[in-house]
């Protein structure tokens, strides 16, 4: 039975007394919430992509300012997770994602008023507010109903769900899009996200593996608040960081200007595109599904964090990295096609992993913070690579050799991340150094 924390709930969904340790059934339900959360996330995060092409047809707006609205998007994007992660251990998991899926369902509002470039840009920087924190705080939410040692698969099905939105929102909302109009699309999930907020209100709950417990090991001592430029300054939060950096820069290409270069630059249908688009989710979904279980099978085994996780995330951004700076000069469609799938599906391995190593250097009391800061850093190139990218297709002799050179950028920051990564994250050193003893929480057998 674990201790009751010496600190009052920060709400009465904290007192309840369904969530208990053994209680398996409501963490898989939990997570199958938190798996439908990462879908809408991601389905609401692409739409403006599988939309460019008419929006920017409509609207009569150029390539760089459609990439300025895209970027928009990221404004605040950083900043909420980091603010929200600070305020992580005083509100419940519960409320936080409620009302963040609430915010989601507004910020597809302004644009279906009034269709403009001041309505999406605002449209976008809400709904960046509201999802900067998304990933990280479900994930935080995620490890409370788990113990450190099978967390693995839970994240992975998490960030699977990002997967899952894109596969399955792509050829929906494509559908959406050319039967219907682009404003369809807008509407059908302003309505999913306030149905997965009321089903969220009356399910979700914040589990027992809430609190670092103190070590049961010979000379352990209970782990208190430590200083957090102790805990970033780790090789292994740093490394996490630089990992999660250059997954977020493909990341943000792929969503931002993907759908239009393959509708542009490869004359692909748009049902084309969709299929392109869910087979680099399919990738991404595959390559979850299998590789963070490994992981903690390799755990299991007695590998080293540094090298089942560590190492398994910056290979995974170096390898996309290869593919990015390789595909835009490759011969023949079904060629570039695999590259392309490689290149943007791949680094999706990074992300569930990055949180797996920075957690294993942090007191749980203070993990959604640093979660927040990881994520706030890590995404930083959303910011910039949507318009930077756009403003390089109108400065360049012709479109197909501004992608390329945007190609290219992305491919050398990837590589380096990625090496980065591999020589920084060391987890049982860092964890050491720390003073930070392995998490002991209630076994749910």
């Amino acid at each position: 039975m674990a201790p009751r924390s010496s600190a009052p709930p920060a709400d009465r969904s904290a007192r309840r007394p369904a969530a208990r340790p053994h209680d398996r059934r409501r963490a898989w339900l939990v997570t199958a919430m938190i798996v439908t959360f990462m879908v809408v996330n991601y389905a609401d995060k692409s739409v403006l992509g599988l939309a460019a092409v008419p929006i920017m047809d409509e609207l009569h707006i150029s390539n760089s300012t459609y990439g300025l609205i895209s970027s928009s998007f990221y404004l605040l994007f950083s900043l909420s997770g980091l603010v929200v992660g600070f305020f992580s251990s005083r509100i419940s998991s519960r409320r936080m994602l409620f009302v963040m899926a609430l915010l989601w369902a507004v910020a597809q509002l302004p644009v279906l008023v009034v269709a403009a470039v001041p309505t999406l840009v605002a449209g976008r920087v809400l709904l960046g507010v509201a999802e900067g924190p998304a990933a990280s705080m479900s994930m935080h939410a995620l490890y409370k109903w788990f113990p450190p040692e099978r967390r693995g698969l839970p994240s992975a099905l998490q960030i699977g769900g990002a997967a899952i939105g894109t596969l399955v929102s792509a050829p929906v909302l494509t559908w959406l899009i050319t039967d219907f109009g682009w404003r369809s699309a807008y509407a059908v999930l302003a309505a999913v996200s306030l149905l997965w907020a009321l089903v969220w209100q009356r399910t979700g709950h914040d589990g027992p593996f809430d609190r670092a417990l103190p070590s049961r090991a010979e000379g352990a001592r209970p782990v208190g608040h430590l200083p957090y430029r102790r805990l970033l300054l780790t090789g292994t939060v740093m490394g996490s960081v630089a990992s999660a950096f250059g997954a977020a820069w493909a990341l943000a290409l792929a969503h931002a200007w993907l759908p239009a270069y393959l509708r542009t630059q490869l004359d692909l249908s748009p049902g084309s595109v969709a299929t392109a688009i869910s087979a680099v989710s399919a990738l991404s979904l595959v390559l979850l599904l299998t590789v963070s279980p490994l992981m903690d099978a390799l755990k299991a085994r007695g590998v080293s964090s540094r090298w089942s996780t560590g190492a398994a995330q910056g290979v995974a951004v170096c390898v996309a990295g290869c593919a990015m700076a390789v595909f835009p000069f490759a011969d023949g469609a079904v060629v570039r096609l695999l590259l392309i799938v490689v290149a943007f599906g791949t680094v999706a391995v990074a992300v569930p992993l990055h949180y797996v190593t920075a957690a294993e250097v942090v007191p749980a009391a203070q993990r959604g913070a640093v979660f927040g800061i990881v994520a706030a850093t890590g995404t930083l190139p959303g910011l910039i690579v949507p318009f930077v990218t756009g403003r390089l297709i109108d400065a360049a002799d012709t479109a197909s050799a501004g992608y390329t050179t945007a190609f290219l950028i992305a491919a050398a920051v990837m590589l380096l991340a990625g090496a980065s990564a591999i020589a920084a994250i060391r987890p049982e050193r860092d964890a050491r150094r720390v003073g930070l003893h392995t998490e002991q929480a209630p076994s749910p057998n």
